[in-house]
């Protein structure tokens, strides 16, 4: 381990003990530090209002259940997984689809165009005079994207932001979903065939 791999779980080795006293500036420091990824997990399955409130749910039940943390995962793995617990409770209160996605058949028009790995089997057409930078600076490409993104199936949003946006290991997402690596790898290579689709098509017709 390099000594800033030492120093880092040293400082984290005494932010928790710190938490575990109650001291309530280390709190202060542990929301600063990491109320962002748990927001980012919560609005993965979400809506932003509900995301917010989720995660000041997980801090309140936070005070309580620091005494129990066992160190066996990193203190913003073990948050992230308390935010996610409590994101699925409000699923399964308002009815909504809970993270069992990856059990459904994917459309056999995606496998035929989509490799194991989420690759183009054979390439796509030449983009022409727009590079890769200039749609995705367009704004109704931006929104079409938003728009196919919320329509992902919880599982798959929840897996592509936090493998992809948040560049987390997938070791850490696999223990915050509950999901074995089998399940997050379908899940991930869904979503990004549906959006690596959506993006095709909107090239080539301008509508979403």
């Amino acid at each position: 381990m390099s000594e800033d791999m030492e120093q880092a779980a040293t400082d984290e080795q005494q932010l928790v003990d710190r938490l575990r006293q109650r001291d309530s500036r280390a709190y202060h420091e542990a929301v600063q530090q990491f109320s962002g990824a748990m927001l980012a997990t919560a609005r993965s399955m979400l809506d932003p209002a509900t995301a917010e409130d989720v995660v000041q749910e997980s801090w309140v039940a936070v005070v309580d259940a620091i005494d129990g943390f066992e160190g066996r995962s990193a203190l913003k793995t073990w948050l992230c997984t308390i935010t996610a617990n409590r994101a699925r409770n409000r699923l399964r209160k308002s009815k909504r689809e809970t993270l069992t996605d990856f059990q459904a058949p994917l459309d056999p028009n995606l496998e035929k165009r989509f490799n194991e790995g989420g690759g183009w089997i054979q390439p796509t057409r030449p983009w022409g005079s727009e590079s890769a930078d200039e749609l995705l600076s367009n704004e109704a490409l931006k929104d079409c994207l938003d728009k196919h993104f919320e329509a992902l199936p919880e599982t798959q949003r929840a897996v592509l932001m936090m493998r992809e946006m948040q560049q987390m290991e997938a070791d850490d997402v696999c223990r915050i979903l509950g999901l074995s690596s089998a399940n997050l790898r379908v899940s991930l290579h869904r979503a990004r065939q549906k959006l690596f689709t959506m993006i095709e098509g909107f090239r080539e017709t301008g509508e979403c």
